[in-house]
Parts: structure tokens; C-alpha cells; sequence
């Protein structure tokens, strides 16, 4: 960014690569997108919430209260049952420097701009799933059993701020104190649970409420 803070890095994990791209801020900058070689995908509002999420399947697009708004699927993916759901083209600016561009799934570009300069990334993939290599049903968790994880979730975040107003009665040297990585990876985990086409808007909503509170 003109301010010197990070923007967009690349990493290697495994074999996949991965890029992320981060808000402005110096510190404790809050990760808006990541893309990875394999076919998955997540865009987030400033707010945190989940804007698009993507797989080899195809995708699903978000309002900020946690609504799908609209789903697609990939030409080449072999899905459940059910008719064949073309990609519109997806624009959105991610903040003022940064923005994605949906046209496919090989189609995906994160474009930066700023001072003048450009810099776009090719972040699209071509995964097909093929009858022979169709992915199992993912486990299904009822109403109950995704809002008992987010109480969960919820509870261990209110113990862990509360460990930090015993050890850091300042407020100023508490707001500096991260989430553990995982509780991090906790709430990532049942977001990501709540993207499936099988969950209600309002129970969509219900834990988000929970585990955002």
C-alpha cells in the first residue's frame, strides 16, 4: 500500500500456492481474501464477514447479514442434482486499492492499484471433478449441533478476553492482543460450515450472530 503496509502475498503450502490479500493497517491487519491453487476461495466484507466463497464446484455469493444472494456452478463440475447454474461476472472492491474479478473459474484476477501503478495477480484454477472422481457428500450437521459449536466457540472467546482483562487491565495494551490461532481457525471452520447450500439463511444468521458476538 502507499502507506508501506502490506497488501498481497503469495505463499507456498505443501503443493498449493495461496495468495492473500490484507486490509491497510499496520498491525493485526485482517485478512479480506484468499485464493489457493486448488480450488477454494473466500472474499470477506471489512467487517469479516464471508462476501463470496468458492470450490471446485462452483461458488456462492454473500450479503453482509450473512444472506446468499446469489450460487453458481463451474461448467466442467459434476454436482448433485439440480440444474446447471451459470456464473454471472462478479466485480467487487475488496478496499480502494484492491478489487476481484469473477469471469470463470480459471477467470479470476485480484487487481491492485495504486500511485499510478497497477499489478494484477491470475488467482482462476481449472479443477474438474470427474464421475470417476467425484467428491463424497460432506457430513451434515443439524441446527442444533452447528449452534452448540458456535456457543462453543462463543464461550472460549469470552474466556479468553477474560484472561486478558486479568493479565492486561489496560484497555489500550488488551486491544493489541490477538485471538489465539486457534480460535481463529475454530470460527473460520463453522463460517465455512455455514456456506453449505443445506443451511437456512436464518440459521446462517443465527450463528454467525453467536460466534461474532
Amino acid at each position: 500500500y502507499p502507506s508501506g503496509n502490506l497488501a498481497i502475498m503469495v505463499v507456498r503450502e505443501e503443493n498449493q500456492l495461496i495468495c492473500i490479500a490484507q486490509e491497510d493497517k499496520p498491525r493485526n491487519a485482517r485478512i479480506q481474501a484468499v485464493f489457493k491453487s486448488g480450488g477454494r476461495s473466500t472474499c470477506c466484507y471489512p467487517n469479516g464477514a464471508v462476501w463470496i466463497n468458492m470450490n471446485i464446484q462452483g461458488g456462492q455469493y454473500f450479503d453482509q447479514a450473512g444472506s446468499r444472494v446469489r450460487r453458481w456452478t463451474w461448467p466442467n463440475s459434476v454436482t448433485s442434482p439440480g440444474p446447471h447454474v451459470p456464473l454471472s461476472p462478479i466485480f467487487i472492491s475488496l478496499n480502494r486499492h484492491m478489487g476481484v474479478r469473477i469471469l470463470g473459474q480459471d477467470k479470476i484476477t485480484v487487481s491492485f492499484l495504486a500511485m499510478g501503478q497497477q499489478a494484477k495477480f491470475n488467482v482462476g484454477t481449472k479443477v474438474q471433478v470427474s464421475d470417476g472422481g467425484r467428491l463424497p457428500p460432506a457430513a451434515r450437521l443439524g441446527r442444533d449441533e452447528l449452534l452448540l459449536l458456535a456457543f462453543r466457540v462463543r464461550i472460549l472467546r469470552l474466556l479468553d478476553r477474560l484472561r486478558g482483562c486479568l493479565n492486561f487491565p489496560s484497555n489500550q495494551q488488551r486491544d493489541k492482543i490477538k485471538l489465539p490461532a486457534y480460535l481463529i481457525t475454530q470460527t473460520s471452520k463453522i463460517l465455512q460450515l455455514c456456506t453449505s447450500p443445506d443451511v437456512s439463511d436464518e440459521l446462517r444468521s443465527s450463528v454467525m450472530a453467536k460466534v461474532n458476538a
